[in-house]
């Protein structure tokens, strides 16, 4: 695992005492972390006590004020002033004007625009790194990494800028041309969830801003403070460069204004990610207007590993794809599937892997584990150990809350489950994994299979027959296959997304671009006669 270096986080030096907020002096708990010396770094990326949630040229915000928590240690990092309906919707109308600068500005120079966004964040990616670490909960160089593939999209979308567009096609007329012409569709609201705040934003955003369409951005409460800083970027290159800034517009609310974008006819595509549950609904509200949706939403993917897997990789991959993140990944792997003869063998190597893993603060660049989200992540952690107990689950390594400040829990392993358990079949986003055990190749492509959503899925195995199978029209019916590696870890040069309840959308690369612009076919008649198609004779 790759490791970076922070000399803008908090953390302790090996042997020496991190100053936490449980050997603090009483009357230091009640100060926002911002006014505290070591979280001076915050106000690097303009952050302050209180910070105004909308953007849209100028900054504002006239509804609620929310604090956001460190999930490290529930103490309160700073103030959002969130939107109002009257602030979401002077909003849409700036932004609806800042499209027509904007769709005139040529592909290639947007494409030029995006490139020094991300160089700004790559001036910002340590800091900004820091402050994942500190509101969401993720581990550092989890951050780090999220910023650089909010970076790396920016790189691809630069090259994309220049290749965008149809083909022209052969026409059955003399002297006529089909021309596949492809526009922006105007604006694009983008809903993100807490666990990638800055990536997920950063799939749409770059991508919808080389197509041509401007954006407008409502992103999780509880990592308010994240969108507004990588706002705050993103506004200062747009100025640079005599841009309007609702180009890139903020909106930070709740669900009123995730309602009143879904409901919007002004909304060209909104583009939501969070829960199956949530997900449905925002579906309903678009299609309702016969609008266009793109959606993220949740998965329960699995791991199999059959009898000829090479276990050394097996074991390192189911514990990073458990794991990692706490278990709040969309891509986390919440079955394995082990072929009987290995099951127990992978099961006693897991539990020894995960005795060894690392847990600390997350900002901690030695720490491989960090604390969930919030104190509600905690208790549908416990719900669901209690639920596979009752289902008849057996749990080997875990199952309990840490004795320590912050969201701990332990990670966790259950066996002995039926592979249709009700548990089993219910994403909880938290680190348990459940294991069983399988016969053969048919069973158990059956029981990848059987839940409702569709998002990745990973097999094991040396046989080349099977690979092929598997990636086949009767093997995985998720949108990430992989074969020998982990669920979790997508390249942002693929198209992410899955089927069934996952929604169907594709972010990112491959031709996911499709999703932000609509196409027209063109005739274009350059003789001097009018013959119709399918030689029909109308005179």
């Amino acid at each position: 695992m790759w490791r970076v270096p922070c000399h803008l986080c908090v953390r302790a030096a090996r042997g020496s005492k991190l100053l936490g907020p449980w050997n603090r002096p009483a009357a230091f708990m009640s100060t926002l972390l911002i006014n505290q010396p070591q979280y001076a770094w915050l106000k690097e990326l303009g952050l302050r006590e209180e910070n105004e949630g909308v953007y849209n040229g100028s900054w504002g915000g006239r509804g609620e004020v929310i604090t956001t928590y460190c999930p490290a240690n529930n103490e309160p990092i700073a103030r959002v002033r969130q939107a109002s309906v009257a602030d979401y919707e002077e909003t849409v109308k700036k932004a609806r004007e800042a499209w027509r600068i904007w769709a005139d500005v040529p592909a290639p120079k947007r494409g030029e625009v995006v490139r020094q966004i991300g160089d700004a964040l790559r001036e910002k990616i340590q800091v900004l790194g820091s402050l994942v670490s500190l509101e969401m909960g993720k581990i550092l160089v989890e951050g780090v990494g999220e910023v650089q593939e909010y970076v790396d999209i920016c790189d691809y979308a630069v090259g994309l800028s220049r290749m965008i567009g149809g083909p022209i096609l052969p026409s059955e007329r003399p002297g006529h041309a089909l021309v596949e012409q492809w526009n922006p569709v105007g604006l694009v609201g983008i809903i993100t969830a807490f666990n990638f705040p800055v990536a997920v934003y950063g799939w749409n955003n770059a991508i919808a801003m080389i197509c041509g369409n401007v954006c407008l951005w409502k992103g999780a409460p509880t990592t308010s403070l994240i969108s507004v800083a990588v706002t705050k970027i993103i506004a200062k290159v747009l100025e640079d460069n005599k841009l309007p800034g609702a180009i890139c517009s903020l909106t930070c609310g709740g669900a009123d204004i995730g309602t009143a974008m879904a409901k919007d006819e002004r909304v060209n595509l909104l583009s939501f990610t969070g829960s199956t549950q949530v997900g449905k609904q925002v579906a309903l509200m678009v299609q309702e207007r016969f609008g266009r949706s793109l959606l993220e939403l949740g998965g329960n993917n699995a791991i199999i590993a059959f009898e000829d897997a090479d276990l050394s990789l097996v074991v390192p991959s189911a514990l990073f794809a458990a794991v990692g993140t706490a278990g709040q990944r969309c891509t986390t792997a919440r079955r394995l599937f082990l072929h009987e003869s290995v099951h127990d063998e992978v099961v006693n190597r897991l539990k020894k892997a995960y005795a060894q893993i690392r847990v600390g603060n997350p900002w901690d660049s030695n720490v491989l584990y960090g604390p969930l989200h919030t104190k509600q992540a905690v208790s549908m952690f416990l719900g669901a150990v209690e639920a596979a107990k009752k289902e008849g689950g057996t749990v080997v390594y875990g199952g309990k809350v840490m004795d320590r400040p912050g969201n701990y829990v332990e990670p966790t392993i259950v066996t002995g489950l039926a592979h249709n358990a009700s548990i089993a079949h219910t994403e909880t986003f938290a680190p348990i994994l459940y294991v069983f055990k399988f016969k053969n190749e048919d069973e158990v492509f059956t029981w990848n299979n059987e839940v409702k959503q569709g998002l990745s899925s990973s097999i094991f195995t040396k046989d080349l027959g099977r690979i092929f199978r598997w990636l086949g029209p009767k093997g995985s019916d998720c949108g990430i296959v992989n074969v020998n590696i982990p669920t979790s870890g997508a390249e942002i040069g693929g198209a992410f997304g899955g089927e069934k309840h996952t929604g169907g959308g594709r972010e990112s690369g491959s031709d996911a671009w499709k999703q932000y612009m609509r196409r027209s076919t063109c005739t274009i008649n350059y003789s001097k006669d009018l013959p119709l198609a399918q030689g029909i004779k109308f005179q």
